[in-house]
C-alpha cells in the first residue's frame, strides 16, 4: 500500500516539478523584461530635470479695487553628454505658453547655443522699451580663447562679443548695430561695483553690508536695504522718480543709431517699499510687501522646486 502510494505520489511530483520549471521560466523571462524596461526607463529619465514656481498673491490696490493674481511655471531640462536642452513655459491659463526654449552644446573649446523662442520684446507699457518687434531667435558660437580665459561670441547676426575675468574683474564687450555695449564687474574692498555703458549711457550700482544689513545704491538714486537672515527677511527699498522722455525713432531692421527705437517714458513720482518674507516648514513662502506708490500692500505665497 505504501508503495502504491509512493509511486503515485512520484507522478504527481513528476507534473508538478514539469509545471514548476515551466513556471518558473516564464517569471525569469517577466522578471528579466521588467528589469530590461526599468533600466531602459530610468536611463531615459536620469538626464531630464523638472523645475517650477507658482504662487498666488492678493493685491488690496489702495483705493482701487483689489485684485487676485496667479501665477505657475514649469522648466524642463534635458542633458545628453555635453548637450543641454532647457524649454520654459507658462502654465496659469487655459492654454499653456511657451516662455523660453534653448539648446547649447559643446565641442571642444566651442560653444554652439540656440535661442529658439521668439519672445515679445515690444513695449507697451509707455516705460522706455523698444517701439519695433524684434526677432529674438538665434545662435551663438563661442570660442573660450586660450588669452587669459576670454571668450569670443559671434551670433548669426554679426554681434561680436568678447567676455572674460582678469584679477578679479568680470568684464564684456559687445559690437552691435546701434551702438556697443560694455559692462564690467568686481568685488573690491568689500565692495561689488558694477557698470554698463550701452551706446554711450552709463550705469553703475554699489552694493556693501554694514552690520549685518545688504546695501544697494544705484545710479538711479534707487536705495536698498535687506534685513534678516535667509528665509526670514525684510527688505526695505526706496525708488527714486522717474522723468518724462520723448521718444526715439527707430528702424523695424533695428538698424541705425536708437536701433528698434525707443518709447516715451510717463512719469513717475518716489516711492518706497517694505516687503517681509518668511520660509514655512511646509516648503511655501509668505511675504507681504507695502508700497507707498498707491498705498497698496499685496500679501503672496509662493513654492519653488
Amino acid at each position: 500500500m505504501y508503495v502504491l502510494l509512493f509511486k503515485k505520489s512520484n507522478k504527481g511530483v513528476g507534473k508538478s516539478n514539469k509545471l514548476n520549471i515551466l513556471m518558473e521560466n516564464k517569471m525569469k523571462k517577466l522578471i528579466a523584461l521588467f528589469a530590461v524596461s526599468a533600466v531602459a526607463s530610468t536611463s531615459a529619465v536620469a538626464g531630464i530635470a523638472l523645475s517650477g514656481a507658482s504662487s498666488v498673491s492678493y493685491d488690496d490696490n489702495g483705493t482701487s479695487a483689489s485684485a487676485t493674481t496667479y501665477d505657475a511655471d514649469i522648466t524642463v531640462t534635458g542633458t545628453a553628454g555635453g548637450t543641454t536642452f532647457t524649454y520654459s513655459m507658462d502654465v496659469d491659463r487655459a492654454s499653456p505658453a511657451t516662455t523660453a526654449a534653448s539648446m547649447a552644446t559643446t565641442i571642444g573649446p566651442v560653444t554652439v547655443s540656440a535661442d529658439m523662442f521668439d519672445e515679445v520684446s515690444k513695449d507697451t507699457t509707455a516705460s522706455g522699451g523698444q517701439v519695433f518687434e524684434s526677432v529674438d531667435t538665434g545662435v551663438t558660437v563661442s570660442l573660450d580663447a586660450p588669452i587669459g580665459d576670454a571668450t569670443i561670441g559671434l551670433d548669426n547676426s554679426g554681434n561680436v562679443s568678447i567676455s572674460g575675468t582678469w584679477s578679479g574683474v568680470t568684464v564684456s564687450h559687445t559690437v552691435q548695430d546701434g551702438g556697443d555695449k560694455t559692462t564690467g564687474s568686481a568685488a573690491i574692498a568689500g565692495m561689488d561695483i558694477a557698470i554698463t555703458n550701452d551706446a554711450g549711457s552709463s550705469t553703475w550700482s554699489l552694493g556693501t553690508t554694514v552690520s549685518g544689513v545688504a546695501l544697494t545704491l544705484s545710479s538711479s538714486q534707487n536705495v536698498t536695504a535687506a534685513f534678516g537672515v535667509a528665509g526670514n527677511t525684510m527688505t526695505v527699498s526706496h525708488n527714486s522718480k522717474i522723468a518724462t522722455a520723448a521718444a526715439k525713432t527707430g528702424t523695424a531692421a533695428g538698424t541705425g543709431t536708437n536701433g528698434y527705437g525707443k518709447t516715451a517714458v510717463t512719469s513717475v513720482k518716489a516711492f518706497s517699499t517694505v516687503a517681509i518674507s518668511r520660509d514655512l516648514t511646509s516648503g511655501a513662502a509668505l511675504s507681504a510687501t507695502y508700497s507707498s506708490k498707491d498705498d497698496s500692500l499685496t500679501l503672496k505665497a509662493s513654492v519653488a522646486f
